[in-house]
């Protein structure tokens, strides 16, 4: 025997009987220091490599002799046939039982395993801060805890995978039980969830090759990826058998559930490193693979959850829709889709509904003014469309409300959401022709009838509301026309809150800018001038010691032209000619008319006032005298009233004062006698004569319509329960126009157009100097979305017009480009 071998066997001989008491649980009788001196002579004779060779060549062996034999014995036929094979026929319970007593088995190998390759690292631990160090090899901690990996996951068992047509190792059946276990377990079998934490730590603690690099753990290289395949086609499946259900809110909530418990199962059972990964399998196989087939299931997809307020199916929809798609683009279709279906179905539902019989609530209103109850009357035409306009607006708001709650409740107020529903919601109205002109009625009824003894919030309300719909219109300037029509008749008809007005037209302000509410803020200022005019003129007057405008109060609004609409102002009552109708007023008013005139014009040189008198009305006082012949009853003595009725009808039963009883009028003469057109006079004779709550003048013969040969007497025989009669007021109610109405509604509101469009074009042109007609059309179009949106024929129209005009030139060089002429 050579020196340097006499001095290695018997350290080694300590060192081997070591190693053997460690493996079979004797070392509290082995004493560490002797250990560590036998080591460090081996290493320090130059020995280490021998060393380090000796112990793997040991353990190698220990593993062949003491540790395999034992892991073979658990690899029975049984097992592999569960496993690998997957025979059928197998109960949950014995392929449990099968493969937890193998896991069992490979569990309590390794843990010894890893315990005594602890003890002899720390053993050998002169060894590894010399030799291994030095030489580069792998720690022999990582030299021998890798032998669990060679020599048991990696052995083929001698031959044994020859039953089977393809080869396999330990690692196969290891994997195979894991994986059936987790699916056991997913079909609602309780497993023993630490013993697969213990199995998935050890293939965390094993790597690919002794260098033990980072990514090449056996978990990550060889579980994992088996098991996020197994999992795929787990989901597949069940994808499949859910879709065959045919229930998408059982889906959502099944979906939902297996989310919640891979986490889970990534949390305590296998390794937090799987949880991203296992999830976005679920996401792939349960959420996007059949997304659409679910959405769209008869009954139970999103339609039938928008439809029936299913709440907590949209908000599970919403989490999971926004795990895998954040443009939500399955969720964006079908809303913006359903938003227009209902937005139509609203449109048809008007057309199918009856609206002659009035509501409830105009019933009741009916009955306040005429201070009786009279019977119910069918709606007029007119009435009818402006029920079915407030129907409408009323419907698209509540339409509106059940969105915003679904996207505040189940949507988390998504702003791709709410931007995709806005986006429907303006479409769906401007597909409707006469959205500006129902939105407009919509707050005249609000702010006229509705606000009354209401609270703030309820104001608020309103106010909030009639904003929402002014932002979805697109043809802005079309409501604009038509709200300063209905606030022009509030206002001098004091139907509405002033305050409540103004509020509105400020948020109006703060919405489209100045330019959009300058005439309704002159509206505004005209009225509290002239409030505070007839205060000075009424202070006036009493100076006077005139006895005849004593007996007659006199409330003026002096209206400016241009702020004011043409329908209130009369500029649309006109003659043949071209003349403005002047009718014919009775002396007292005239001499009154020309007593404010003077009082006026005083301190105004230069002023022009035209007397507007189909908007106004006035409080006359009636005395019916006692008829003869009747000694009882209501008739039998003097009633006295007073009579709310236009200024065309006060001319008109000024006429009755002076007539002797018995004597009538006919139509011509009434016309004659005060120049009123016959269209106004018609409507202000039938609300005096036919209405019973009104009817102050007998029309032979009665009938419910006014003709122009009819005649009128005083109704000597008027009763009312009532001292104050409220007679219909010309032009103070807002109805829908009707079709000739609204053509020329749009051919004036077409004029304005084309003034704004010129003054766009040269603002735009002085700025520039040059344009091409694309960009000149571009930015025209952009300039003026605010108000309404042009059409590029208008666009065309109005630049031909101006290079006629001279306000532009084409450039030679280029034919479809413009240069400003200054």
């Amino acid at each position: 025997m050579s020196k340097e071998n006499s001095e290695f066997n018997p350290c080694w001989e300590i060192l081997k009987g070591a190693l053997t008491d460690i493996h079979n649980k004797n070392a509290t009788r082995l004493s560490f220091e002797n250990l560590y001196r036998a080591s460090y002579k081996i290493v320090l004779r130059k020995k280490g490599e021998l060393l380090y060779d000796s112990v793997k060549a040991f353990e190698e062996k220990w593993f062949r002799d003491y540790v395999l034999p034992p892991i073979a014995g658990l690899v029975s036929g049984n097992l592999i046939s569960i496993a690998l094979l997957q025979t059928p026929g197998s109960s949950a319970h014995e392929r449990r039982e099968t493969g937890e007593r193998f896991l069992r088995g490979v569990r309590s190998t390794w843990e010894d395993h890893n315990m005594s390759m602890n003890m002899v690292a720390d053993i050998l631990m002169y060894l590894e801060r010399t030799y291994v160090a030095e030489s580069r090899r792998p720690s022999i901690f990582a030299a021998t805890i890798g032998l669990f990996r060679d020599h048991i996951l990696r052995n083929d068992l001698g031959g044994a995978s020859e039953q089977l047509d393809q080869p396999f190792v330990i690692f196969d059946i290891l994997n195979a039980v894991v994986l059936d276990l987790i699916n056991m377990e997913r079909d609602g079998d309780i497993i023993d969830r630490n013993l697969l934490r213990q199995i998935t730590s050890m293939l965390e603690a094993l790597y690919e090759t002794d260098e033990e690099i980072e990514n090449t753990k056996l978990y990550l290289t060889v579980f994992e990826p088996r098991f996020l395949s197994a999992s795929q086609d787990f989901y597949r499946n069940e994808c499949e058998r859910l879709l065959r259900e045919g229930n998408a809110s059982a889906w959502l909530r099944h979906t939902q559930r297996r989310l919640r418990e891979e986490r889970d199962r990534c949390e305590t059972t296998l390794s937090i490193l799987t949880t991203d990964k296992i999830a976005s399998v679920v996401e792939q196989e349960l959420i996007l693979a059949k997304l659409n087939d679910f959405l769209a299931m008869e009954g139970s997809g999103m339609k039938s959850m928008i439809d029936n307020d299913r709440y907590e199916d949209l908000s599970i929809l919403y989490q999971l829709i926004s795990r895998v798609d954040k443009s939500k683009q399955a969720l964006r279709t079908i809303l913006q889709s359903r938003v227009m279906e209902l937005g139509l179905e609203i449109e048809q539902t008007l057309k199918n509904t009856d609206f002659s019989v009035p509501t409830a609530g105009a019933e009741a209103e009916e009955g306040a003014e005429g201070g009786e109850k009279a019977k119910v009357q069918p709606l007029s035409a007119a009435a009818q469309q402006t029920a079915a306009a407030i129907k409408w607006v009323d419907d698209v708001l509540q339409l509106k409300d059940k969105f915003d709650n679904l996207l505040k409740t189940c949507f988390n107020e998504d702003l791709v959401l709410q931007s995709a529903v806005t986006k429907s919601f303006s479409e769906f109205i401007n597909m409707f022709s006469r959205c500006s002109e129902f939105v407009s009625l919509f707050i005249d009824d609000s702010l006229k009838r509705g606000l009354k003894g209401k609270s703030d919030e309820d104001v608020e309300v309103v106010l909030q509301k009639s904003i929402v719909l002014l932002r979805y219109l697109a043809d802005r300037d079309m409501f604009e026309r038509y709200h300063q029509k209905h606030l022009a008749r509030r206002l001098l008809h004091n139907k509405s809150e002033i305050h409540i007005e103004k509020e509105l037209v400020r948020r109006m302000r703060s919405e489209l800018g100045n330019h959009f509410t300058a005439k309704f803020e002159g509206m505004f200022k005209d009225m509290e001038l002239s409030k505070d005019l007839s205060e000075n003129y009424r202070d006036h007057v009493r100076g006077l010691g005139d006895a005849d405008t004593k007996n007659i109060d006199l409330g003026i609004h002096v209206l400016t032209t241009n702020n004011w609409p043409p329908e209130v102002m009369g500029r649309s009552a006109v003659q043949d000619d071209g003349g403005r109708t002047e009718c014919i007023f009775p002396p007292a008013i005239k001499r009154l008319q020309e007593s404010f005139f003077k009082y006026y014009l005083k301190d105004r040189s230069g002023r022009v006032l035209t007397w507007v008198a189909s908007a106004g009305s006035a409080d006359v006082k009636c005395v019916f005298p006692k008829v003869p012949g009747k000694e009882s009853g209501p008739l039998s003595k003097e009633r006295r009233y007073e009579l709310n009725v236009s200024t065309y009808g006060m001319i008109v039963l000024e006429l009755f004062n002076n007539l002797a009883d018995g004597e009538s009028l006919s139509f011509e003469e009434i016309q004659a006698k005060t120049n009123i057109p016959t269209q106004d006079l018609i409507r202000t004779l039938g609300s005096l004569s036919i209405p019973p709550r009104s009817r102050v003048l007998a029309k032979e013969p009665m009938s419910k319509t006014v003709k122009t040969t009819d005649k009128f007497a005083f109704n000597v025989q008027f009763i009312s329960k009532t001292i104050k009669i409220k007679a219909p007021v010309i032009s103070s109610t807002s109805k829908v126009e009707d079709n000739e109405e609204r053509k020329e509604t749009e051919r004036k509101n077409d004029q304005t157009r084309a003034h704004v469009v010129d003054a766009a074009i040269v603002r735009i042109m002085k700025q520039r100097k040059e344009l091409s007609h694309t960009q000149l059309t571009t930015e025209v179009i952009g300039q003026l979305a605010g108000r309404f949106k042009p059409e590029i024929s208008m666009i065309k129209k109005r630049i031909e017009d101006l290079l006629v005009r001279e306000y532009l030139e084409r450039i030679e060089s280029e034919t479809a480009a413009y240069r400003y002429l200054a």
